[in-house]
């Protein structure tokens, strides 16, 4: 069975205004002088100090996997409470800030390259890695992978107010993002040796540092023998991430199982998955999706479906098929941007909005 990791990374916020807190070295420090058993290397800082990312081991069984996002979660927030801070699984700050940038060499070469980009991207993510047996098995997955993932940006869907106010869409986190120059869909690569010849080309412009600023939609992982999917916001609640991480190992698998029975990949062009990508981001699940199979628009419901279906045989054999099923009926009202406008619809402000939100994010395990 696949391996599955995740990373969630998680805005560090004031306790009583819900703003953002530029706290995250205070809140590293506490980790490395009390983290407990199997803390290191679990929290890591990221562009901006007012987010923490951390990441889960590689595991097979996704309760497993509940149980230490709920672990990891709870932990932040206790290192966050000694640096005077909360934690909150959301993807954009609902309230206005001006993030600050954490220090190092890379971060910098960033904010000189990328300019007011590299500014906006307080931005907090989800990424999900699954285990593939070499980079020709990866590369055939991800190019088949491909039209269904904006329907995962449109289940993870948590970004919805930006500087303080309504951005019309679910997932604002990803327009943002995309305004890197690497960002978003890819064009099929066809083998290992194409996908590593087209990362050295597009290292050797110069736009980018490193193989790290490949930010596809999906890609190899440079560290480990994985496919990483990044599409995700990172969601409200651990069980959202679940079904995100359940969805995207059987999408892998379904895919190299494709790959060894001679299928081709669909050959949808980059820039039709643009506009998939667009209309997953601006409607979440409260509105119309592009069907992967045609690119056409349909119910969002209809879009899932397809989802479950393409997928059917690959959840039936991990034992996930139900859950998936269930987990999906069930987000409809739980959604993180919808619970968001919910909560500001209700009469709270934003401030109220982030602060309910810290608690859903923990839920009893801070």
């Amino acid at each position: 069975m696949r391996t599955v990791g995740v990373e969630e990374e998680l805005l560090l916020v004031s306790a009583t205004t819900g703003e953002p807190l530029a706290v995250s070295s205070a809140v590293l420090a506490a980790a490395a002088a009390g983290g407990g058993e199997g803390a290191d290397g679990v929290f890591e800082k990221e562009l901006h100090q007012e987010q923490l990312e951390f990441a889960t081991r590689p595991l097979s069984g996704m309760n497993e996997l509940r149980g230490e996002i709920v672990r990891w979660r709870g932990e932040a927030a206790r290192h966050a409470k000694e640096a005077g801070a909360r934690v909150a699984a959301l993807a954009t700050s609902p309230l206005p800030v001006e993030p600050s940038r954490n220090l190092g060499r890379r971060y910098r070469w960033m904010a000189e390259q990328f300019a007011l980009t590299t500014q906006e991207q307080l931005t907090c993510g989800c990424h999900v890695h699954v285990s593939v047996a070499s980079d020709e098995e990866g590369v055939a997955v991800l190019d088949r992978i491909r039209p269904w993932l904006p329907l995962l940006n449109a289940i993870s869907g948590n970004s919805p107010f930006w500087d303080g106010r309504d951005s019309g869409y679910s997932s604002y986190r990803s327009r943002v993002w995309n305004r890197l120059p690497s960002a978003g869909p890819y064009e099929p690569f066809g083998s290992a040796e194409a996908y590593h010849e087209r990362v050295r080309d597009m290292l050797a412009t110069g736009v980018l540092r490193d193989a790290g600023m490949i930010y596809f939609d999906a890609r190899l992982s440079h560290t480990y023998p994985t496919v990483e999917i990044r599409v995700a916001d990172v969601c409200l609640e651990p069980d959202t991430t679940v079904l995100v991480a359940t969805l995207a190992r059987g999408l892998v698998e379904t895919a190299a199982r494709a790959w060894r029975a001679g299928d081709p990949p669909a050959r949808i062009p980059a820039g039709l998955l643009r506009l998939a990508s667009w209309r997953a981001a601006r409607s979440g699940l409260q509105g119309p999706l592009l069907d992967p199979r045609s690119m056409c628009e349909t119910p969002a419901g209809v879009a899932l479906d397809a989802l479950l279906e393409h997928t059917d045989a690959a959840l039936d054999s991990t034992g996930d098929r139900d859950g998936a099923r269930r987990a999906l009926a069930a987000l409809g009202e739980r959604g993180g941007a919808r619970r968001q406008r919910d909560l500001h619809r209700d009469g709270r402000d934003l401030g109220e909005v982030v602060r309910e939100c810290v608690r859903i994010t923990v839920g009893d395990c801070a």
